[in-house]
């Protein structure tokens, strides 16, 4: 522990570098070169590594935002010990406007660390490099062998990488997810979200014939009735409520979403715009039907073009399925882990859900659990998905030391599932 608390400026290093690496998603381009970083620093720790790349047709949408390989890293270290699985994905959100600092270059400012998936969630991969330094260091004698899996488009992909890696068969032992929060949580549960986008289609001309009677079909001023519509969709879809436990200190239930994430289309003053694309984006309770909430907002935007000159296409390009109560064996130990780390005590703890979603629906429906551990360095001040996003050397301590604790033979070994077979 005193290890950790010594070198986290390598931890602080190794985050930099790591938030220099683009891997934006969509498109989701940088893939490569974050597999190579992430092989150049656990390469010293003794792993063993593998690519795996999801098939292109799996997850590519003709017309769709996302393009580049998605390779995944999969870092093994494999004795006769049993393995933990520890899972983050690479993938960040693109840059939102209103950043006063460089996204991609890490701005350290007294104990605050800013930059492009500092907490979301390269600053876990980097406290986890903090803890096996620890334990490699100090001959700490490990109870699991860990199994790093650095994945790609979780960030509302439509087929991510851990999906693919479990439909393989490729995981083992039980998973350590790191998307999660830096708070006393005992996870719940999480929604699903899929992504529509919406291909509205006119017809082009010179845009001074365009008062001019079957010159043209401006698909944007066609697209108009589509938003409206939509608009008034949302609240009704807000309304509807589900069973799932609320975060502590909520104003109520959690609730579905639907939100008009995107909108792209036309190309000049000049020109009467041919087409124009909305990205819908619905968050899905556990209680509701995938296909009865896609089917609500085809229908929605269908009743708006029918009848004129318009084209209309609907294609999927994202969609994460609800995760299951992910309760297990394992998390007694995890907990405890978390309360030497962060400084928690066992009352502190509270079970809930989030109307965020992740990708380890498909896990659990690959039939991998459905046990998942969950932590990581989420704080609602954290800024994640928005600008200024950051953490704190603080954090990064605490779960490093969680992360130390766990996989240590000598912690809490009573409370080992492994050890009472």
């Amino acid at each position: 522990m005193a290890a950790i608390d010594r070198d986290v400026e390598m931890a602080v290093q190794d985050l930099a570098r790591m938030v220099a690496v683009d891997t934006t998603f969509p498109p989701g381009e940088g893939y490569g070169a974050f597999a190579d970083l992430m092989t150049e620093l656990l390469m010293p720790l003794g792993f063993e590594f593998e690519r795996v790349t999801v098939p292109h047709d799996l997850w590519h949408v003709e017309g769709g935002p996302a393009s580049g390989e998605r390779i995944n890293l999969v870092a093994r270290r494999e004795t006769d010990r049993p393995v933990c699985g520890l899972y983050y994905h690479v993938d960040t959100v693109p840059v939102a406007p209103g950043w006063s600092r460089d996204p991609l270059k890490l701005t350290v400012e007294g104990d605050d660390l800013f930059g492009l998936g500092a907490a979301d969630m390269k600053g876990t991969i980097a406290a986890t490099l903090l803890a096996l330094r620890a334990a490699r260091e100090c001959g700490v004698s490990l109870a699991y062998d860990p199994m790093l899996l650095l994945c790609t488009d979780e960030e509302g992909g439509l087929y991510p990488g851990i999906r693919y890696l479990a439909e393989q068969g490729m995981l083992k032992g039980h998973i350590l997810n790191f998307n999660g929060t830096a708070a006393p949580r005992i996870w719940a549960g999480c929604f699903g979200i899929f992504n529509l986008q919406v291909t509205i289609t006119g017809h082009a001309v010179h845009a001074g014939e365009g008062n001019r009677t079957g010159a043209g079909v401006n698909a944007i001023e066609g697209a108009l009735p589509v938003l409206n519509a939509l608009a008034a969709l949302k609240p009704d879809v807000a309304k509807r409520a589900s069973k799932l436990a609320p975060p502590p200190h909520a104003t109520g239930p959690l609730r579905p979403q639907l939100t008009i994430s995107a909108v792209n289309g036309g190309t000049a003053g000049g020109q009467v715009p041919a087409e124009v694309k909305i990205l819908v984006s619905r968050r899905y309770a556990p209680e509701e039907s995938y296909e009865d909430a896609r089917a609500e907002i085809e229908a929605t935007i269908r009743n708006c073009i029918e009848g004129t000159e318009l084209g209309l296409k609907v294609d999927l390009v994202g969609h994460l399925i609800p995760t299951d109560d992910p309760d297990g064996p394992h998390w007694p130990r995890w907990q405890q882990a978390l309360s030497l780390g962060f400084g928690y005590e066992p009352n502190d703890f509270q079970k809930w859900g989030a109307a965020s979603c992740s990708d380890f629906g498909y896990v659990q429906k690959a039939g991998f659990g459905p046990e998942v551990l969950l932590g990581g360095l989420g704080r609602p001040e954290s800024c994640i998905h928005s600008p200024e996003e950051h953490t704190t050397r603080q954090d990064i301590i605490a779960l490093a030391k969680s992360i130390l604790a766990y996989l240590a033979a000598d912690f809490a070994a009573e409370a080992m599932p492994e050890s009472r077979i």
